[in-house]
């Protein structure tokens, strides 16, 4: 145990993958003594004191006024919210998500300017705007550590006098290398076929964006960005991959990097199976498209239609517009599902490929079907895939008969399900979660 208690400040990314882990790991801590505030997203109002933290949250865009929420209305992934939304956590995203739904049928390397490129300007954006908040939340909290999980730099974090936590907790192709394949690409490990196209039109895309932000941020009195990133290592940095699972690197990564096989909250209550599924036959299985992906209406029935024809039994996660979505018979579902209560009651998880569930279905030893959309779900379906540990589909292109014979594979696979069952409870013996508490308390000198 540390020796004195600490205040941590955590600031994730209002999505909730980054949020989730960073409650899990403040959970640790909280009962480890210490005092954790998040500096979080605004529409997250009143759902991270109940767990026990501290809550000082900041705006990242101003609300819009009544004569221009018409016009805000109609542009895709505008990042300003009105007060209805902001009933909802991370509501902003999965907005954009919708919006921009039509863009995850491209090639990868199409999407860099039309995709990734927004989202890096949304995300600045927010930093530049909430600059002068957060600035005083630090001030207020006067927290021995900070802790970040995101992908941009927000200098008041960097300006102050507490060391600073990184957390990487997507696919670990951010932290870049000449041998492993481009972040956002989904591109094979073992061919590098297309690996500098991709990179040199991220660069084509991304080079003015990037020198404006960092001229900003070094304004601000935060040093100077690395080359075509966002954001800054910490004193320590984290990231949340499995070692079955991670890049194979020609050189490692520096002293002040830390892999955490997994990051599961223990937060979430139990579940218990409803009844119309409890006394079926077939397997179990979970479906989820993630809080963001399940905004694709149009998507979910597709992929429900498909597997109503099987005589297995599904929990669904059917996302903010539930009430759009209906269920057949061999099927139940919410709006939210207890993810990490769930998952270990199934046989086999089909999902978008998001890190958290991606390294949550490791943790627990169940194969995957990757449907993946945006960001880095293209490379952790790609990596799943190419080890043997489920299989990727086309998205927006498969047919049933492709996603009924991934099925019957997977659960077919015996010699799988005995790889998948050591894996886990290797994953689970080096209890990340707690090993992230420990790291976070080091670097504060607790």
């Amino acid at each position: 145990m540390p020796q004195r208690p600490l205040t941590i400040l955590f600031m994730p990314e209002s999505a909730y993958g980054p949020t989730n882990n960073c409650i899990g790991i403040g959970d640790v801590l909280r009962r480890r003594g210490h005092r954790v505030v998040f500096a979080a997203e605004a529409s997250w109002q009143d759902r991270l004191e109940p767990l026990g933290f501290a809550e000082d949250l900041v705006n990242l865009a101003p609300p819009l006024t009544e004569s221009t929420k018409s016009e805000v209305s109609t542009t895709a992934g505008s990042a300003v919210s009105t007060e209805d939304d902001a009933a909802d956590a991370g509501q902003f995203w999965k907005d954009f998500i919708r919006d921009t739904a039509p863009e995850f049928r491209k090639p990868t390397i199409e999407q860099l300017a039309t995709f990734i490129k927004p989202v890096w300007e949304e995300l600045i954006g927010g930093a530049r705007y909430c600059q002068e908040q957060l600035a005083g939340i630090v001030e207020r909290a006067h927290p021995d550590v900070i802790v970040e999980d995101n992908v941009v730099c927000f200098p008041a974090l960097l300006t102050g006098r507490a060391p600073f936590v990184r957390i990487v907790s997507c696919n670990p192709l951010e932290i870049k290398a000449a041998d492993v394949p481009p972040a956002f690409s989904g591109y094979p490990a073992a061919d590098r076929a297309g690996w500098q196209d991709f990179r040199d039109e991220y660069e084509r895309v991304h080079r003015p964006l990037w020198e404006d932000f960092n001229a900003w941020v070094t304004k601000q009195g935060a040093p100077s960005l690395p080359s075509l990133e966002f954001i800054h290592e910490g004193t320590v940095n984290l990231y949340v991959y499995p070692e079955l699972a991670d890049y194979r690197r020609a050189r490692p990564l520096g002293p002040s990097w830390h892999r955490l096989d997994s990051s599961v909250r223990k937060t979430e209550g139990a579940f218990a199976l409803p009844d119309q599924l409890a006394g079926g036959g077939g397997a179990l299985i979970y479906f989820s498209l993630g809080s963001l992906g399940s905004a694709d209406v149009a998507l979910m029935r597709r992929v429900i239609d498909c597997l109503a024809a099987t005589p297995h039994r599904y929990i669904v996660s059917k996302g903010p517009l539930a009430a759009e979505i209906d269920l057949p018979s061999n099927m139940w579902g919410a709006e939210f599902v207890p993810q990490t209560a769930v998952i270990p009651l199934c046989d086999l998880v089909i999902s978008h490929g998001g890190n958290n569930t991606t390294t949550e279905c490791l943790h627990f030893g169940k194969p995957m079907i990757v449907l993946p959309l945006f960001w880095d779900q293209y490379d952790n379906a790609q990596r799943v895939h190419e080890l043997g540990l489920g299989v990727r589909l086309d998205t927006y292109g498969f047919g049933d008969a492709d996603m009924h014979a991934a099925l019957d594979r997977l659960l077919g696979d015996t010699a799988l399900y005995a790889r998948l069952a050591g894996a886990a409870a290797a994953i689970q013996r080096r209890d990340g979660v707690g090993r992230a508490a420990r790291l976070i308390e080091a670097a504060a000198g607790g």
